[in-house]
């Protein structure tokens, strides 16, 4: 195959591979603490070959190499929802949660809900992890109030005047949030060698509003439209060389009157 073959199918494949990245971000626009994904590239420089007969001198072919994605962990805009239980994190931080394999997991995701057990759990059924292990209501708590700090108060109906906590938010920050690895849509686990550290005074909890999805949507949509548009024109370039090949090949072939 001809070298301008085998660059141009470098090419495609990247672009292909970036496309379904593109697409995948624009699925979750509106999903809640979803961090959109990038895509990384570099140049490969094809070793030279090692034999002396060439007739001139060997020149390093230049192919493309996707080498993979990268997490953006810019902060979604934030919206009121006016529900005691929605809470986005106004900082650097993760909400903890107890994955369905028992594991631990981390997310922006703040559209909790109370479940048949009392439990406070995500939007995917994942429990909300306070300092002392899962949060847990009960059915006679009304007035839920979560504090900046992310301690939750409630009054009991059946007592007046009573005030009880169920806890506190266990909110986590990482040094290096890019080593973290996505499960499923908005939420994230570590890798070895990650651990969760405490966080800043800074960040706090913010009642009654859920982060959005930080991809541009516009933005996301247009790059999608520049990648389709690149595909198509190396892949007709490759057909045009390939066109090419042939009617040379069949010019050599004819027999002369």
């Amino acid at each position: 195959m001809e070298n301008a073959n085998l660059i141009g199918l470098s090419r495609l494949t990247a672009l292909e591979r970036e496309l379904g990245v593109i697409a995948n971000n624009v699925a979750n626009t509106n999903t809640n603490g979803f961090k959109a994904d990038g895509q990384l590239f570099e140049q490969y420089l094809m070793p030279v070959a090692r034999d002396d007969r060439f007739p001139t001198a060997d020149r390093q072919m230049h192919f493309v190499q996707d080498r993979g994605t990268w997490l953006d962990m810019s902060p979604g805009t934030f919206q009121q929802t006016g529900n005691p239980l929605d809470v986005a994190v106004d900082g650097q931080g993760f909400l903890v949660v107890q994955t369905a394999n028992g594991k631990e997991g981390y997310t922006r995701n703040g559209a909790l809900q109370i479940n048949a057990a009392g439990e406070l759990v995500t939007s995917q059924g994942d429990k909300v992890m306070g300092d002392s292990g899962p949060i847990v209501f009960q059915r006679s708590d009304r007035g839920i109030v979560i504090n900046p700090d992310g301690t939750i108060q409630v009054g009991d109906a059946t007592v007046a005047n009573s005030d009880a906590s169920r806890g506190k938010l266990r909110v986590v920050k990482f040094a290096n949030e890019l080593r973290l690895q996505k499960q499923g849509s908005n939420i994230f686990t570590a890798p070895v060698g990650v651990s969760p550290e405490p966080v800043d005074a800074k960040t706090r909890i913010v009642q009654g509003t859920i982060e959005k999805s930080n991809v541009q949507g516009v933005l996301a949509m247009t790059r999608m439209v520049e990648v389709t548009r690149s595909y198509a024109d190396i892949a007709a370039l490759l057909q045009q060389q390939d066109s090419t090949r042939k009617d040379a090949i069949n010019r050599l072939a004819e027999v002369p009157a």
